[in-house]
């Protein structure tokens, strides 16, 4: 999934993003501690990970997101 940071603070390395369909949604800090970031800036395109609602693992938009946050595709899944 990807989204555009909206929001960033560098002392609690938390913040929110807007997803492509203009949802916000909120990060925490250990959403963030699991990359391999340092900052982020308004306007950053990103990629996430999400678990049980929540985003678990966030990034550059030209890193990939590891299989281990990755959620598995549906069977049917042709793409």
């Amino acid at each position: 999934m990807q989204g555009t940071v909206r929001s960033f603070d560098e002392a609690t390395r938390s913040g929110t993003v807007f997803l492509d369909d203009g949802t916000v949604l909120e990060f925490g800090t250990p959403a963030f501690d699991a990359g391999p970031l340092r900052l982020l800036r308004t306007g950053q395109r990103v990629n996430l990970a999400m678990s049980g609602g929540e985003i678990t693992y966030i990034t550059l938009s030209t890193f990939p997101v590891p299989d281990s946050f990755a959620q598995p595709r549906p069977a049917n899944d042709t793409e």
